[in-house]
């Protein structure tokens, strides 16, 4: 299987240090971060106090300290956001150069400083400031969007800033919240929408034929609303769809039939 390389450009990372990094990660972000080990990334994400999705992150443990990868036009008012939080923390806090990159399809191996994507091992691996392996043919980020849009997960241009709850983005399906860690920003909604079953909205792909669907357009079931495209590309994108309407009628959108093309990870 030929694996390919690319740059994210669209992500960057900060760099988290001091001994007080940990509990002050701890209680701000939707994944555990005290059990997290040297070398070892997890997903998750920062919240607003009402529970909808502010910025989301991937943690990567270190010895000293942490890097969080995070969407490179949000990463100055992160910053910010964390250096409030910060208090009388012992935290250091400072943007970092190292790029962001990825190794796809997975699942591949772990190796020489490249850990395995947590969401989903078949996104491959993820890597910063890593040099590309001899045997990697190089690309760019739309070809790593692509897969990712063709295994069904969703990205930053679906959930936005302060629009979606992280459930309707799947951060719960793809390991991105941890409900047994306690407290954290938004916790409360969050964990009352999954005790509760209130979850009437999910991100899910869809197919259909021909060209790009425009983003916001109108998902219809029969002649009921089902949802609205949020981002793709030719033949498939991601949508947000009534859990009641994704499978009692025709789906179309501008007249044009979609249909759900729900992966395994999805429909657990």
């Amino acid at each position: 299987m030929a694996i390919t390389h690319a740059i994210l450009d669209s992500r960057a990372l900060i760099t988290l240090g001091g001994p007080d990094w940990r509990s002050f990660l701890q209680g701000l972000i939707t994944q555990d971060v005290d059990t997290l080990a040297a070398g070892e990334i997890r997903f998750g994400a920062l919240l607003t106090p009402q529970g909808r999705l502010l910025y989301d992150l991937f943690v990567l443990g270190g010895d000293d300290g942490c890097k969080l990868d995070v969407e490179a036009a949000h990463r100055d008012a992160l910053i910010q956001r964390l250096t409030i939080y910060r208090l009388r923390a012992k935290v250091e806090i400072a943007a970092d150069a190292a790029a962001v990159a990825v190794l796809f399809p997975g699942p591949l191996e772990p190796t020489n400083g490249w850990s395995v994507d947590p969401r989903l091992p078949a996104l491959g691996l993820r890597g910063y400031g890593q040099a590309a392996p001899s045997d990697a043919q190089a690309d760019d980020e739309s070809a790593y969007d692509a897969h990712r849009l063709a295994l069904g997960v969703p990205g930053p241009a679906d959930w936005g800033s302060e629009k979606a709850y992280p459930i309707e983005a799947d951060f719960d399906l793809l390991g991105g919240i941890d409900f047994k860690k306690g407290c954290f920003v938004g916790q409360e909604t969050t964990s009352r929408m999954k005790r509760r079953g209130q979850i009437k909205t999910r991100m899910a792909p869809i197919a259909f034929d021909g060209p790009a669907l425009p983003a916001g357009a109108e998902v219809l079931a029969g002649d009921l609303r089902a949802g609205e495209v949020l981002s793709g590309g030719a033949g498939r994108a991601i949508a947000l769809l009534r859990l009641d309407r994704m499978t009692t009628a025709p789906l179309t959108v501008d007249g044009r039939a979609v249909r759900v093309d729900a992966p395994a990870w999805l429909e657990s």
